[in-house]
């Protein structure tokens, strides 16, 4: 097992698919179900055996949850803020533009 290349609070996009988010939890290696695992095209199925991320993500036409394989993931260098509904309830945007995650939760 290696560590994990992102961390919490960093923003991602997909390698292959148009969506980008921010990271919020982090799977050591795979963590879901195995018709999940199954339901993924495989010539593009990840391994199971890296670091999964849970993100915040959105596309040009929702927001949702996403879990994705390290290989699948680059840094989102766009400098676009996330607008998922739920960033502002887990994280706080610091003056650099980065995510830091809340100490305590919104009411």
């Amino acid at each position: 097992m290696h560590s994990a290349k992102f961390s919490i609070g960093q923003v991602v996009r997909h390698r292959y698919f148009p969506f980008r988010g921010v990271i919020f939890d982090v799977d050591a290696e795979f963590n879901n179900t195995e018709e999940w695992w199954t339901s993924i095209p495989e010539a593009i199925r990840p391994r199971k055996d890296q670091p999964f991320y849970h993100l915040l993500a959105e596309n040009s036409e929702s927001h949702y949850v996403a879990y994705v394989s390290e290989q699948n993931l680059l840094i989102d260098e766009s400098g676009e803020p996330i607008a998922h509904p739920q960033a502002a309830q887990l994280f706080e945007l610091t003056d650099d533009g980065r995510y830091r995650m809340r100490t305590s939760t919104l009411n």
